[in-house]
């Protein structure tokens, strides 16, 4: 039987693995930031809360997961391990670690962890070096990158220029012609590029924090 802990522990997963807190999931979902917190779960008289179909349909696709997915989520009290290539991020634009599509090549200077599954033999880790990305990513944190994960607009990417830079922004705007990037750290500016001078961009799924 489905329980109320399961399901709310389900959607807090699901905001761990794409790197969010449970308020950024629902904004993301385009819901009140309100609707995933831990204060909603329980009525004022104490009775349970459950989350609605409608918000936990519109989670799923703002995040690209399907229900089958989702089901693992609520069902798994551990979580699956996968193992994966692991890289130091300020390696990422030295060459020779890509291919041309984003994927890892070879196994030269790679390392490997195991963390949550994330259903794509390609993906693969990148280690934050740092505080540039702060507060959404900090020194020392993992981030898992998956080169075949749809990508939306909102949604934080890996992007890597043609020139050898990467970098980890929001993707703002995305054309046949123009690539608008929204920088993580308020302190940095955004960044906007010719489509031609992207050599990939690929979506990060989760984070350790």
């Amino acid at each position: 039987m489905l329980s109320h802990a399961q399901i709310w522990n389900a959607l807090d997963r699901l905001a761990e693995r794409n790197g969010m807190s449970p308020s950024g999931l629902a904004k993301k979902a385009g819901l009140d930031a309100t609707t995933f917190n831990k204060s909603k779960r329980i009525t004022n008289d104490g009775r349970e809360r459950w989350p609605s179909t409608e918000s936990v349909s519109k989670a799923l696709t703002a995040t690209g997961v399907t229900i089958d997915s989702f089901v693992t989520l609520i069902e798994g009290t551990k979580r699956i391990v996968q193992s994966v290539p692991l890289l130091g991020f300020a390696q990422a634009g030295h060459g020779g670690y890509f291919d041309d599509a984003g994927f890892p090549a070879g196994s030269k200077g790679w390392d490997e962890v195991g963390l949550p599954s994330v259903n794509d033999e390609h993906a693969y880790a990148l280690k934050i070096t740092g505080d540039s990305m702060k507060p959404a990513y900090r020194d020392g944190d993992i981030i898992v990158v998956s080169p075949e994960a749809q990508i939306r607009k909102g949604d934080r990417v890996v992007v890597k220029t043609k020139d050898g830079e990467v970098m980890a922004k929001e993707l703002k705007r995305r054309t046949t012609k123009i690539i608008e990037l929204q920088s993580l750290n308020p302190n940095h500016v955004d960044r906007s590029f010719p489509a031609s001078d992207i050599a990939w961009i690929a979506r990060i799924v989760w984070a350790s924090q």
